[in-house]
Protein backbone atom coordinates (compact mmCIF):
# COMPACT_ATOMS: atom_id res chain seq x y z
CA UNK A 1 0.00 0.00 0.00
CA UNK A 2 1.79 3.91 -0.92
CA UNK A 3 0.48 6.54 0.47
CA UNK A 4 0.48 9.87 -1.65
CA UNK A 5 2.59 12.75 0.13
CA UNK A 6 -0.91 14.72 -0.36
CA UNK A 7 -2.36 12.81 2.51
CA UNK A 8 0.39 14.60 4.99
CA UNK A 9 -0.40 17.83 6.47
CA UNK A 10 1.76 19.82 4.55
CA UNK A 11 1.21 23.33 3.00
CA UNK A 12 -0.23 24.09 -0.70
CA UNK A 13 2.71 25.29 -1.52
CA UNK A 14 5.37 22.46 -0.62
CA UNK A 15 2.97 19.72 -2.14
CA UNK A 16 3.06 21.62 -5.91
CA UNK A 17 6.65 21.68 -5.67
CA UNK A 18 6.89 18.05 -4.33
CA UNK A 19 4.58 17.33 -7.26
CA UNK A 20 7.14 19.59 -9.92
CA UNK A 21 9.71 17.65 -8.40
CA UNK A 22 7.69 13.57 -9.55
CA UNK A 23 7.68 13.33 -5.90
CA UNK A 24 4.41 11.69 -5.35
CA UNK A 25 4.04 8.09 -3.82
CA UNK A 26 5.74 8.15 -0.61
CA UNK A 27 8.81 5.61 -0.19
CA UNK A 28 8.09 2.86 2.88
CA UNK A 29 10.68 4.85 4.88
CA UNK A 30 8.80 8.40 4.12
CA UNK A 31 5.21 6.60 4.53
CA UNK A 32 6.55 5.31 8.00
CA UNK A 33 8.42 8.43 9.51
CA UNK A 34 6.89 11.73 8.10
CA UNK A 35 3.52 11.49 10.37
CA UNK A 36 5.65 10.92 13.20
CA UNK A 37 7.88 13.93 12.43
CA UNK A 38 5.49 15.99 11.30
CA UNK A 39 3.63 15.55 15.12
CA UNK A 40 7.32 16.64 16.26
CA UNK A 41 7.96 13.50 17.73
CA UNK A 42 11.53 12.29 18.18
CA UNK A 43 12.23 9.44 16.16
CA UNK A 44 15.10 6.51 15.63
CA UNK A 45 14.83 5.61 11.76
CA UNK A 46 17.03 2.67 10.18
CA UNK A 47 17.32 2.84 7.16
CA UNK A 48 19.74 2.92 4.12
CA UNK A 49 21.30 5.16 1.52
CA UNK A 50 18.65 5.60 -1.23
CA UNK A 51 15.88 4.91 0.77
CA UNK A 52 14.33 8.23 0.15
CA UNK A 53 15.11 9.49 3.79
CA UNK A 54 16.90 12.60 3.25
CA UNK A 55 13.66 13.58 1.34
CA UNK A 56 11.76 12.49 4.60
CA UNK A 57 13.66 14.36 6.87
CA UNK A 58 14.05 17.52 4.83
CA UNK A 59 9.90 17.74 4.38
CA UNK A 60 9.85 16.89 8.49
CA UNK A 61 12.52 20.21 8.91
CA UNK A 62 10.87 22.65 6.65
CA UNK A 63 7.65 22.17 7.87
CA UNK A 64 8.18 24.01 11.23
CA UNK A 65 10.34 26.77 9.86
CA UNK A 66 9.89 30.66 10.06
CA UNK A 67 11.42 32.34 6.91
CA UNK A 68 11.33 35.78 8.67
CA UNK A 69 13.83 34.83 11.39
CA UNK A 70 16.87 34.44 10.27
CA UNK A 71 18.96 32.46 12.93
CA UNK A 72 19.26 28.44 12.51
CA UNK A 73 16.31 26.25 12.74
CA UNK A 74 17.38 23.50 11.55
CA UNK A 75 20.59 21.72 11.76
CA UNK A 76 21.76 18.72 10.37
CA UNK A 77 25.01 16.92 10.81
CA UNK A 78 26.26 14.24 8.59
CA UNK A 79 29.93 12.24 8.85
CA UNK A 80 31.25 13.49 5.19
CA UNK A 81 31.70 16.95 3.02
CA UNK A 82 30.20 15.03 0.29
CA UNK A 83 27.10 13.65 2.06
CA UNK A 84 26.69 17.70 3.50
CA UNK A 85 26.56 18.92 0.20
CA UNK A 86 23.97 16.33 -1.07
CA UNK A 87 21.83 16.88 1.25
CA UNK A 88 21.52 20.51 1.43
CA UNK A 89 21.00 19.69 -2.55
CA UNK A 90 18.08 17.93 -1.80
CA UNK A 91 16.86 20.29 1.05
CA UNK A 92 17.56 23.30 -1.24
CA UNK A 93 15.39 21.64 -4.13
CA UNK A 94 12.79 21.04 -1.23
CA UNK A 95 12.26 24.70 0.02
CA UNK A 96 11.71 25.97 -3.61
CA UNK A 97 8.17 26.07 -2.13
CA UNK A 98 8.40 28.87 0.92
CA UNK A 99 10.30 32.07 0.36
CA UNK A 100 13.87 32.74 0.41
CA UNK A 101 15.18 29.86 2.83
CA UNK A 102 18.54 29.89 3.19
CA UNK A 103 20.82 26.45 3.70
CA UNK A 104 24.06 26.69 4.31
CA UNK A 105 26.69 24.22 4.66
CA UNK A 106 29.57 24.07 7.43
CA UNK A 107 32.35 21.30 6.85
CA UNK A 108 35.65 21.22 7.29
CA UNK A 109 38.70 21.05 4.15
CA UNK A 110 37.00 24.84 3.32
CA UNK A 111 38.57 27.74 4.27
CA UNK A 112 36.58 29.43 7.86
CA UNK A 113 36.42 33.10 6.76
CA UNK A 114 33.70 32.90 4.36
CA UNK A 115 31.90 30.99 6.25
CA UNK A 116 31.61 33.44 9.40
CA UNK A 117 30.83 35.71 5.93
CA UNK A 118 27.53 33.84 4.91
CA UNK A 119 26.68 32.85 8.86
CA UNK A 120 26.30 36.87 9.43
CA UNK A 121 23.97 36.87 6.61
CA UNK A 122 21.66 34.23 8.32
CA UNK A 123 20.57 31.02 7.79
CA UNK A 124 17.47 29.05 8.35
CA UNK A 125 18.90 25.90 7.60
CA UNK A 126 22.53 24.51 8.24
CA UNK A 127 24.10 20.92 7.11
CA UNK A 128 27.59 20.24 8.25
CA UNK A 129 29.92 17.76 9.57
CA UNK A 130 30.50 17.65 13.57
CA UNK A 131 33.70 19.21 13.90
CA UNK A 132 33.57 22.21 11.93
CA UNK A 133 29.94 22.69 13.75
CA UNK A 134 31.92 22.35 16.57
CA UNK A 135 34.39 25.02 15.88
CA UNK A 136 31.84 27.72 14.86
CA UNK A 137 29.78 26.71 18.23
CA UNK A 138 33.10 27.13 20.33
CA UNK A 139 34.06 30.70 18.48
CA UNK A 140 30.51 32.50 18.96
CA UNK A 141 29.98 32.64 15.05
CA UNK A 142 27.56 29.94 15.41
CA UNK A 143 24.21 29.70 17.57
CA UNK A 144 21.76 27.03 18.01
CA UNK A 145 18.68 28.95 20.49
CA UNK A 146 16.39 29.13 17.98
CA UNK A 147 16.69 25.17 17.23
CA UNK A 148 13.21 23.65 16.26
CA UNK A 149 14.98 20.31 14.50
CA UNK A 150 18.65 18.45 14.75
CA UNK A 151 19.01 16.06 12.06
CA UNK A 152 21.91 12.94 12.23
CA UNK A 153 22.02 11.34 9.00
CA UNK A 154 24.02 8.31 8.79
CA UNK A 155 25.01 8.55 12.88
CA UNK A 156 26.46 5.14 12.51
CA UNK A 157 28.84 6.61 9.95
CA UNK A 158 29.45 9.08 12.36
CA UNK A 159 30.19 7.24 15.13
CA UNK A 160 32.67 4.97 13.43
CA UNK A 161 34.69 8.07 12.34
CA UNK A 162 35.02 8.92 16.52
CA UNK A 163 32.57 11.52 16.00
CA UNK A 164 30.09 10.61 19.64
CA UNK A 165 32.58 13.75 22.13
CA UNK A 166 31.44 16.09 19.24
CA UNK A 167 27.77 15.33 18.95
CA UNK A 168 27.27 15.43 22.37
CA UNK A 169 28.90 18.65 22.87
CA UNK A 170 26.90 20.14 20.23
CA UNK A 171 23.66 18.93 21.19
CA UNK A 172 24.53 20.19 24.82
CA UNK A 173 24.24 23.81 23.11
CA UNK A 174 20.88 22.57 21.61
CA UNK A 175 17.30 24.32 23.05
CA UNK A 176 15.82 21.31 25.69
CA UNK A 177 12.79 21.52 23.31
CA UNK A 178 14.15 20.64 20.11
CA UNK A 179 13.13 17.48 17.89
CA UNK A 180 15.68 15.17 17.42
CA UNK A 181 15.48 12.96 14.12
CA UNK A 182 18.32 9.89 13.86
CA UNK A 183 18.85 7.84 10.98
CA UNK A 184 21.01 5.07 10.87
CA UNK A 185 21.89 1.76 8.78
CA UNK A 186 22.68 -0.21 11.60
CA UNK A 187 22.22 0.15 15.00
CA UNK A 188 25.26 -0.16 17.36
CA UNK A 189 25.48 0.36 21.07
CA UNK A 190 26.75 4.06 20.17
CA UNK A 191 22.89 4.58 18.82
CA UNK A 192 21.79 3.28 21.69
CA UNK A 193 23.63 5.51 24.36
CA UNK A 194 23.17 8.36 21.74
CA UNK A 195 19.23 7.92 22.37
CA UNK A 196 19.13 7.24 25.31
CA UNK A 197 21.00 10.49 26.46
CA UNK A 198 19.77 12.54 24.11
CA UNK A 199 16.27 11.95 23.18
CA UNK A 200 12.99 12.15 24.48
CA UNK A 201 10.78 9.44 23.56
CA UNK A 202 11.90 8.64 20.27
CA UNK A 203 9.89 6.40 17.95
CA UNK A 204 11.58 4.22 15.93
CA UNK A 205 10.80 2.93 12.23
CA UNK A 206 12.83 0.43 10.23
CA UNK A 207 12.63 -0.54 6.90
CA UNK A 208 12.97 -4.18 6.41
CA UNK A 209 13.46 -6.39 8.41
CA UNK A 210 17.09 -7.38 9.77
CA UNK A 211 17.20 -10.92 11.49
CA UNK A 212 16.19 -13.97 9.64
CA UNK A 213 17.48 -17.43 11.11
CA UNK A 214 18.13 -18.16 7.31
CA UNK A 215 20.95 -15.56 7.65
CA UNK A 216 23.77 -17.81 8.46
CA UNK A 217 24.73 -20.84 6.16
CA UNK A 218 26.70 -23.28 8.06
CA UNK A 219 29.26 -25.89 6.73
CA UNK A 220 31.23 -28.42 8.13
CA UNK A 221 34.47 -30.37 7.26
CA UNK A 222 35.87 -33.15 8.70
CA UNK A 223 39.80 -33.04 8.75
CA UNK A 224 43.11 -34.79 10.02
CA UNK A 225 44.10 -32.83 12.65
CA UNK A 226 47.17 -32.40 10.92
CA UNK A 227 45.67 -30.60 8.10
CA UNK A 228 44.17 -27.75 9.98
CA UNK A 229 46.16 -24.95 8.85
CA UNK A 230 46.26 -25.61 5.78
CA UNK A 231 42.27 -26.32 5.59
CA UNK A 232 42.02 -22.38 6.97
CA UNK A 233 43.99 -21.11 3.81
CA UNK A 234 41.55 -23.59 1.67
CA UNK A 235 38.44 -21.72 3.14
CA UNK A 236 39.76 -18.54 2.94
CA UNK A 237 40.99 -19.25 -0.85
CA UNK A 238 37.67 -21.15 -2.12
CA UNK A 239 35.46 -18.09 -0.42
CA UNK A 240 37.44 -15.24 -0.48
CA UNK A 241 36.05 -13.13 2.36
CA UNK A 242 37.16 -9.30 2.61
CA UNK A 243 36.68 -9.86 6.42
CA UNK A 244 36.44 -12.88 9.04
CA UNK A 245 37.29 -14.00 12.21
CA UNK A 246 38.77 -17.22 12.76
CA UNK A 247 38.38 -18.68 16.55
CA UNK A 248 40.90 -20.84 18.14
CA UNK A 249 41.30 -22.50 21.13
CA UNK A 250 45.01 -21.32 22.26
CA UNK A 251 47.47 -18.12 22.31
CA UNK A 252 49.88 -20.55 20.73
CA UNK A 253 47.06 -21.84 17.83
CA UNK A 254 46.10 -18.46 17.18
CA UNK A 255 49.95 -17.66 16.72
CA UNK A 256 50.92 -20.39 14.50
CA UNK A 257 47.78 -19.78 12.13
CA UNK A 258 48.62 -16.02 11.87
CA UNK A 259 52.27 -16.88 10.85
CA UNK A 260 50.63 -19.38 8.06
CA UNK A 261 48.40 -17.43 6.15
CA UNK A 262 50.62 -14.21 6.40
CA UNK A 263 53.69 -16.47 5.23
CA UNK A 264 50.49 -17.02 2.10
CA UNK A 265 50.28 -13.46 1.98
CA UNK A 266 47.09 -13.03 3.68
CA UNK A 267 46.59 -10.19 6.24
CA UNK A 268 45.79 -12.03 9.44
CA UNK A 269 46.04 -10.41 13.13
CA UNK A 270 45.99 -12.39 16.40
CA UNK A 271 43.69 -11.25 19.02
CA UNK A 272 44.70 -12.94 22.28
CA UNK A 273 44.22 -12.46 26.27
CA UNK A 274 48.14 -11.70 26.41
CA UNK A 275 48.38 -8.53 24.12
CA UNK A 276 49.11 -5.29 25.81
CA UNK A 277 46.07 -2.82 25.52
CA UNK A 278 47.73 -0.81 23.43
CA UNK A 279 48.03 -3.95 20.91
CA UNK A 280 44.59 -4.77 21.16
CA UNK A 281 43.44 -1.26 20.26
CA UNK A 282 45.66 -1.37 17.27
CA UNK A 283 44.37 -5.12 16.20
CA UNK A 284 40.82 -4.38 16.86
CA UNK A 285 41.13 -0.89 15.00
CA UNK A 286 42.11 -1.92 11.65
CA UNK A 287 40.31 -5.44 11.74
CA UNK A 288 37.18 -2.66 12.37
CA UNK A 289 38.07 -0.66 9.54
CA UNK A 290 38.72 -3.16 7.13
CA UNK A 291 42.79 -2.96 6.43
CA UNK A 292 43.01 -6.83 8.05
CA UNK A 293 41.13 -9.57 6.30
CA UNK A 294 41.19 -12.60 9.05
CA UNK A 295 41.09 -11.67 12.57
CA UNK A 296 42.89 -14.78 14.44
CA UNK A 297 40.88 -14.88 18.45
CA UNK A 298 40.58 -17.12 21.01
CA UNK A 299 36.46 -16.97 22.65
CA UNK A 300 38.03 -14.87 25.33
CA UNK A 301 40.36 -11.95 23.65
CA UNK A 302 36.97 -11.59 21.42
CA UNK A 303 34.26 -11.11 24.34
CA UNK A 304 32.00 -7.93 23.57
CA UNK A 305 33.41 -7.93 19.88
CA UNK A 306 30.52 -5.81 17.71
CA UNK A 307 31.96 -6.08 14.44
CA UNK A 308 29.67 -4.89 11.59
CA UNK A 309 29.77 -6.37 8.18
CA UNK A 310 31.67 -9.53 8.95
CA UNK A 311 31.34 -12.42 5.97
CA UNK A 312 32.65 -15.39 7.95
CA UNK A 313 33.45 -16.83 11.04
CA UNK A 314 35.56 -19.91 10.76
CA UNK A 315 36.28 -22.48 13.83
CA UNK A 316 39.36 -23.80 13.66
CA UNK A 317 38.25 -26.13 15.82
CA UNK A 318 34.98 -26.09 17.51
CA UNK A 319 34.55 -24.98 20.60
CA UNK A 320 33.96 -27.44 23.53
CA UNK A 321 30.25 -25.90 24.94
CA UNK A 322 27.72 -26.09 21.60
CA UNK A 323 26.28 -22.32 23.43
CA UNK A 324 30.19 -20.91 22.52
CA UNK A 325 29.23 -22.35 19.11
CA UNK A 326 26.29 -20.38 18.38
CA UNK A 327 27.45 -17.15 20.03
CA UNK A 328 30.85 -17.34 18.06
CA UNK A 329 28.69 -18.27 14.69
CA UNK A 330 26.12 -15.04 15.27
CA UNK A 331 29.06 -12.11 14.60
CA UNK A 332 28.38 -13.17 11.28
CA UNK A 333 25.17 -12.11 8.74
CA UNK A 334 24.13 -8.84 10.50
CA UNK A 335 22.36 -6.04 9.22
CA UNK A 336 20.50 -7.39 6.47
CA UNK A 337 23.55 -9.55 5.18
CA UNK A 338 24.10 -13.08 4.57
CA UNK A 339 26.99 -15.07 7.12
CA UNK A 340 28.90 -18.38 6.61
CA UNK A 341 29.83 -20.00 9.13
CA UNK A 342 32.83 -22.44 8.25
CA UNK A 343 33.76 -25.47 10.95
CA UNK A 344 36.88 -27.50 10.80
CA UNK A 345 35.76 -31.16 12.71
CA UNK A 346 38.67 -33.38 13.47
CA UNK A 347 37.56 -36.87 14.24
CA UNK A 348 38.58 -36.49 18.17
CA UNK A 349 36.08 -33.67 18.19
CA UNK A 350 32.83 -35.22 16.80
CA UNK A 351 31.02 -35.13 20.07
CA UNK A 352 31.12 -32.03 19.89
CA UNK A 353 29.76 -32.00 16.13
CA UNK A 354 27.08 -34.13 17.89
CA UNK A 355 26.30 -31.53 21.19
CA UNK A 356 25.92 -28.75 18.56
CA UNK A 357 23.40 -31.07 16.27
CA UNK A 358 21.56 -31.75 19.23
CA UNK A 359 21.25 -27.78 20.45
CA UNK A 360 20.27 -27.07 16.83
CA UNK A 361 17.50 -29.71 16.90
CA UNK A 362 19.04 -30.13 12.68
CA UNK A 363 21.43 -32.08 10.62
CA UNK A 364 24.38 -30.43 10.36
CA UNK A 365 25.43 -29.66 6.76
CA UNK A 366 28.77 -31.84 6.04
CA UNK A 367 31.02 -30.96 2.83
CA UNK A 368 34.05 -32.31 1.77
CA UNK A 369 37.42 -30.53 2.35
CA UNK A 370 38.54 -31.55 -1.66
CA UNK A 371 35.32 -29.54 -2.51
CA UNK A 372 37.45 -26.66 -2.11
CA UNK A 373 39.27 -25.08 -4.80
CA UNK A 374 40.65 -21.35 -5.11
CA UNK A 375 38.86 -18.84 -6.59
CA UNK A 376 41.56 -17.14 -8.18
CA UNK A 377 45.64 -16.18 -7.79
CA UNK A 378 45.09 -13.13 -6.47
CA UNK A 379 46.04 -12.62 -3.09
CA UNK A 380 43.50 -11.96 -0.76
CA UNK A 381 43.86 -8.42 0.37
CA UNK A 382 41.88 -5.98 2.53
CA UNK A 383 40.18 -3.02 1.13
CA UNK A 384 41.71 -0.55 3.15
CA UNK A 385 45.20 0.28 4.49
CA UNK A 386 45.39 2.12 7.96
CA UNK A 387 48.03 5.39 8.55
CA UNK A 388 48.79 5.52 12.31
CA UNK A 389 49.35 8.99 14.15
CA UNK A 390 51.68 9.30 16.97
CA UNK A 391 48.88 11.79 18.52
CA UNK A 392 45.43 11.19 20.17
CA UNK A 393 42.96 12.51 22.55
CA UNK A 394 45.70 14.13 25.29
CA UNK A 395 46.73 15.77 22.48
CA UNK A 396 43.46 17.47 21.64
CA UNK A 397 43.28 15.59 18.41
CA UNK A 398 39.77 15.60 17.03
CA UNK A 399 38.36 13.28 14.04
CA UNK A 400 37.55 16.05 12.26
CA UNK A 401 41.19 17.85 12.06
CA UNK A 402 42.41 13.84 10.60
CA UNK A 403 39.79 14.35 7.96
CA UNK A 404 40.23 17.90 6.93
CA UNK A 405 44.54 17.01 6.95
CA UNK A 406 43.15 13.93 4.18
CA UNK A 407 40.53 15.70 2.39
CA UNK A 408 40.86 19.55 2.39
CA UNK A 409 42.56 21.28 -0.54
CA UNK A 410 42.41 18.94 -3.07
CA UNK A 411 43.67 16.29 -1.15
CA UNK A 412 41.78 12.74 -1.06
CA UNK A 413 37.63 12.47 -1.48
CA UNK A 414 36.04 11.85 1.90
CA UNK A 415 34.93 8.52 0.14
CA UNK A 416 38.08 6.94 0.36
CA UNK A 417 38.51 7.84 3.95
CA UNK A 418 36.94 4.74 6.03
CA UNK A 419 36.53 4.86 10.35
CA UNK A 420 38.83 6.81 12.23
CA UNK A 421 39.57 5.34 15.73
CA UNK A 422 41.34 7.66 18.14
CA UNK A 423 42.88 6.82 21.33
CA UNK A 424 44.99 8.87 24.21
CA UNK A 425 48.22 8.76 22.13
CA UNK A 426 47.09 7.30 18.92
CA UNK A 427 44.82 8.06 16.19
CA UNK A 428 43.96 5.34 13.32
CA UNK A 429 42.69 6.30 10.05
CA UNK A 430 41.72 3.61 6.87
CA UNK A 431 42.06 4.60 3.58
CA UNK A 432 41.42 3.15 0.41
CA UNK A 433 44.69 1.12 -0.31
CA UNK A 434 44.41 2.99 -3.78
CA UNK A 435 45.43 6.01 -2.36
CA UNK A 436 47.65 4.81 0.57
CA UNK A 437 50.92 6.23 -0.54
CA UNK A 438 49.36 9.31 -1.02
CA UNK A 439 47.25 9.76 2.20
CA UNK A 440 50.92 9.00 3.80
CA UNK A 441 52.83 11.78 2.10
CA UNK A 442 49.81 14.24 2.51
CA UNK A 443 49.73 13.84 6.40
CA UNK A 444 53.80 13.56 7.03
CA UNK A 445 54.46 16.42 4.62
CA UNK A 446 51.02 18.15 6.03
CA UNK A 447 50.48 19.31 9.52
CA UNK A 448 47.48 18.34 11.31
CA UNK A 449 46.09 21.12 13.67
CA UNK A 450 49.02 23.33 12.77
CA UNK A 451 51.40 20.35 14.00
CA UNK A 452 54.00 17.94 11.83
CA UNK A 453 52.86 14.86 13.48
CA UNK A 454 54.52 11.46 12.82
CA UNK A 455 52.49 9.15 10.67
CA UNK A 456 53.10 5.50 9.54
CA UNK A 457 51.53 2.68 7.94
CA UNK A 458 50.90 -0.39 9.65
Amino acid sequence: MTAAFASLPLSAAMLANLDALGYTEMTPIQAQSLPLMLKGQDLIAQAKTGSGKTAAFGIALLAPLNPRFFGCQALVLCPTRELADQVAKEIRRLARAADNIKVLTLCGGVPFGPQIGSLEHGAHVIVGTPGRVQEHLRKGTLTLDGLNTLVLDEADRMLDMGFYDSIADIIGQTPARRQTLLFSATYPAGIEQLAATFMKAPQRVQVEALHDDGQIEQRFYEIDPRQRLDAVLRLLLHFRPQSSVAFCHTRQQCQELVEHLQARKISALALHGDLEQRDRDQVLAMFANRSCSVLVATDVAARGLDIAGLEAVINVELARDPEVHIHRIGRSGRAGEKGLALSLVAPAEASRAQAIENLQKAPLNWHELDSLKPKSDEPLLPPMTTLCIAAGRKDKLRPGDILGALTGEAGIPGAQVGKIALFDFQAYVAVDRSVARQALKRLSEGKIKGRSMKVRVL
